[in-house]
């Protein structure tokens, strides 16, 4: 069942689509601003995302402009603007499609449905370490039977390690892996991302059996 973050700051349109979606076969997830769409976006990892332009806080083209950095969801743009260079504008923040208010739910839900069939596929669905498997279509992550709930950093700091399974990578190569080569912060950010997969997939994280510390060079994964 696909999951779509909704964001809308009118309460009755709101729950209006989200209805109507669900009834579609959508799991919706429901924000009514920017920034807490952004912690949904982050923490959730939804499939696609509808996003209404005008949001209190920050604004639909920018929660898409900083998402596109992170994801390869597709991202449609809600506004009651119509204006060619608004759609431009949209489409150039690295939105998939654009659709204008008054709209049809029914065209909505086919645009969703497109964007997910032309979503790119990753390559290798499933990594799997010991009892820790990842699945990078769906984004979630199982120790064992149960289901494990990793921010996005934290998603793709553990996908980067199981990638390399047994191979030390450094500190250096996971920030440019997982924050990017234009990452300016505290490198140390590696080592709190690890403890708190370490507390999430460890019986012992003060011992742990998996994720390992190589002294001096950076992480595995065993």
């Amino acid at each position: 069942m696909p999951r779509v973050l909704l964001v809308e700051d009118d309460p009755t349109l709101l729950e209006l689509v989200a209805q109507y979606m669900t009834g579609e076969g959508f799991t919706v997830i429901q924000a009514a601003n920017g920034d807490t769409a952004l912690d949904l976006a982050r923490h959730e990892m939804p499939d696609a995302g509808v996003f209404d332009v005008m949001l209190p806080g920050l604004d639909g083209l920018s929660l898409c402009r900083i998402l596109r950095k992170e994801s390869e969801m597709p991202i449609i743009l809600l506004t009651a603007r119509g204006a060619e260079i608004d759609r431009v504008i949209g489409l150039e923040s690295g939105a998939d499609d654009y659709v204008v208010k008054p709209f049809s739910l029914p065209e909505l839900v086919a645009r969703v449905r497109a964007a997910l069939r032309r979503a790119p596929k990753q390559h290798g669905e499933r990594l799997q370490v010991g009892e820790v498997s990842l699945d990078l279509v769906s984004r979630r992550v199982y120790s064992g039977s149960h289901e494990v709930k990793l921010s996005h950093k934290e998603f793709e700091l553990l996908a980067t390690l199981m990638r390399n399974k047994g191979a030390v990578l450094s500190r250096e190569f996971l920030i440019t892996q997982v924050w990017g080569y234009d990452f300016d912060g505290d490198p140390r950010t590696v080592d709190v991302h690890v403890r708190w997969l370490r507390e999430k997939l460890e019986k012992d994280p003060s011992h742990p059996d998996r994720l390992q510390t190589v002294r001096g060079v950076g992480y595995r994964i065993d």
